[in-house]
């Protein structure tokens, strides 16, 4: 049996919005990067603020990361190939997200909030990343996507390893 994906935003449940976060972090934990990357809108935007100031705009202030689409379908293509050092071989990554919340709907808009912790496994250490996430998320004919995914993290600085190389 099949069923049609929701459109109205308002009739969008919590348990709809866990399936499909949870969906997308096993995409992301299984390095499969082009499916996940279909899981934004054409006019998306992907965003780590800066650790010390988490709800300036991240467009008109320092960010670890700013990606519209163009940026986020390069980034995927880079942690893709061999020549990215840091992700080659893959690390294994395992995401937890809990406390998944519906903030409010505007249109076909839907703003969540979520917590997050995702580990990084690699040949020589185990870092984890906790944080919540702020989503806009669209409901549309081929289900959920991101419009604007916001990763804020709860560190207070990315040590040891000092760098991100994963996708959040």
């Amino acid at each position: 049996m099949t069923t049609t994906p929701n459109t109205d935003a308002g009739l969008i449940t919590r348990t709809d919005i866990e399936d499909f976060l949870y969906r997308e972090a096993a995409l992301l934990d299984e390095w499969r990067l082009n499916e996940w990357l279909e899981l934004f809108t054409p006019d998306c935007l992907y965003e780590i603020p800066a650790l010390d100031c988490p709800q300036d705009d991240a467009g008109r202030t320092f960010s670890i990361v700013h990606d519209s689409r163009v940026l986020l379908e390069q980034r995927v293509a880079r942690l893709l190939k061999p020549t990215a050092h840091a992700e080659f071989p893959h690390s294994r990554t395992r995401r937890l997200i809990t406390c998944v919340r519906i903030l409010g709907t505007h249109g076909d808009e839907l703003m969540v909030a979520a917590n997050f912790s995702v580990h990084r496994i690699d040949l020589y250490a185990h870092v984890e990343f906790v944080g919540r996430y702020e989503h806009v998320l669209v409901a549309g004919r081929d289900g959920l996507r991101f419009r604007h995914r916001k990763a804020v993290l709860d560190l207070q600085v990315l040590q040891p390893q000092g760098k991100i190389s994963i996708i959040l």
